[in-house]
């Protein structure tokens, strides 16, 4: 078992409950933000492929709307948990797999690709351009791609600042001079600025459509979200709706979503 396969079981079975993740109000907005920009490209027939899938939030949210879903998760544990859910009436086929190889899956297969995990935990600039190739190779042309992503400097406040970690961090040296955070597997989560993904996504060969935040800054003020009347709650949605296109509020999401194209 290499070192990424170890410590992602552990951390899915012991520190952090997929399945429950999306469910309070501060991490909502994150699966309602993705799913209103999914909605705009699927069209009667549209075959779906989600790598990363976890335990079947996206996955089974399209199933149940009709569509032919191809589920790929790497933790086996949360594999499980998408499969119990698993209706007769849904088309889906769910599979363990990493996104650095989907050779199961032939060429222009798909008409849109979600990549809403994997980029969490891709370590090395070969494994991110490897699971880029893939979802490429296996999109159909004009199709769709989007990969989910952490931006540094939110984790740099949601970590470091907000759980303590600023000196620790520094001295063990889990940010370099210029705050950025190191990337490794014992890390966990994997960062990226902004402009750094819109650049491997050129030079990937991937048409960007548009790069949003999916999250905002929710996450950061989670006591306070989740304490919002609904009515407060459906405000701030939909203030988070109307900027989380706008590049000055970007780097503090928690999550971001790059939307890219198939020429």
């Amino acid at each position: 078992m290499n070192d990424r396969n170890e410590l992602l079981n552990r951390f899915y079975n012991e520190s952090c409950d997929e399945d429950t993740r999306l469910d309070p109000k501060h991490r909502q907005l994150e699966f309602l933000t993705t799913d209103r920009y999914v909605q705009k490209y699927l069209k009667p027939g549209c075959r779906i492929l989600e790598v990363g899938a976890g335990t079947g939030k996206y996955s089974l949210h399209y199933a149940k709307q009709g569509y032919k879903i191809n589920s790929i998760e790497y933790v086996q544990h949360n594999l499980d948990i998408l499969k119990s859910k698993i209706t007769e009436d849904m088309d889906i086929i769910a599979e363990q797999g990493d996104a650095v190889d989907l050779s199961r899956f032939d060429d222009n297969t798909f008409d849109i690709v979600l990549v809403l995990g994997p980029l969490y935990h891709l370590y090395t600039e070969e494994d991110v351009n490897k699971c880029i190739k893939e979802a490429k190779r296996i999109c159909k042309k004009n199709g769709v791609m989007m990969f989910a992503y952490l931006p540094n400097d939110s984790i740099m406040v949601s970590w470091a600042l907000l759980k303590g970690h600023l000196k620790t961090g520094y001295e063990s040296k889990q940010f370099d001079e210029n705050f950025r955070m190191l990337s490794e597997p014992s890390e966990i989560m994997r960062a990226f600025y902004i402009d750094e993904l819109e650049e491997i996504m050129q030079l990937n060969d991937i048409e960007k459509i548009i790069n949003i935040s999916t999250s905002g800054v929710a996450p950061h003020f989670r006591d306070i979200v989740d304490n919002l009347s609904e009515e407060e709650f459906e405000i701030w949605k939909n203030y988070h709706f109307s900027s989380c296109e706008r590049k000055e509020v970007q780097g503090y999401s928690t999550h971001m979503l790059y939307i890219g194209k198939k020429n």
